[in-house]
């Protein structure tokens, strides 16, 4: 294969996975949606949803595995194709976590909610929002917004800390909440998931860059 129609299997194989992404990003912001509004049918579309995403991650990862085998590529196309087979699990992963808050709104179907969605919708919006952001940094290989992103994991690990020490006392006060706020302890547990996740694309986009591990100490 030339070079030409190499670097073009690998543009085609970069905007699949910014598909696969958005498909991602979507099923997050839906299950928010979900479970906001107790849309029990929007629960089982984004259950529904995803075995597409499952199936576009395996038509990705056979590509990128294709791509190995026959072109046999090194140092930093090779460090590229595995960085996108890597980046489409993760994504794989998230679709997961949205099935997952997904499946708990229609345990909870029509029952109250233990408390109003005030936190757990700002942990979903940086969440997506990582999400989003590392996929952008990776495609334009900026190591330094992919740095910045995986600092923004701070303040989602943060707010899931706060959230989870709400609603342990919630419990704590009164057994009879313990079932409900455990649900929503799922919930902010699959979203603050999804930030690791983003981080860890961040993390792969510098290292498929520079060939080298970024120590987050280095900050400081």
């Amino acid at each position: 294969m030339a070079r030409t129609d190499f670097d073009r299997e690998l543009n085609s194989l970069m905007e699949e996975l910014l598909s696969l992404g958005s498909m991602v990003q979507k099923s997050v912001l839906l299950s928010l949606d979900a479970l906001k509004t107790r849309d029990l049918k929007l629960s089982k579309q984004v259950i529904a949803d995803d075995d597409t995403i499952d199936s576009k991650a395996v038509e990705i990862e056979e590509t990128c595995i294709d791509l190995m085998a026959t072109q046999q590529p090194l140092a930093g196309d090779l460090r590229t194709i595995v960085t996108l087979l890597l980046v489409s699990s993760e994504l794989e992963r998230m679709g997961d976590y949205a099935e997952g808050i997904a499946k708990i709104s229609s345990r909870i179907g029509e029952e109250a909610l233990l408390k109003p969605l005030i936190d757990i919708p700002r942990i979903g919006d940086l969440a997506s929002n990582m999400l989003r952001l590392s996929l952008e940094t990776l495609v334009a290989r900026d190591i330094e917004g992919a740095k910045q992103v995986i600092l923004m994991d701070d303040d989602v690990d943060a707010l899931y800390n706060q959230i989870y020490r709400e609603l342990i006392l919630m419990m704590i006060e009164n057994p009879k909440n313990i079932q409900r706020a455990t649900y929503l302890l799922w919930v902010a547990h699959d979203l603050e998931r999804i930030a690791d996740r983003a981080t860890n694309i961040s993390e792969r986009t510098i290292f498929m860059v520079t060939g080298e591990k970024w120590d987050i100490s280095d900050r400081y």
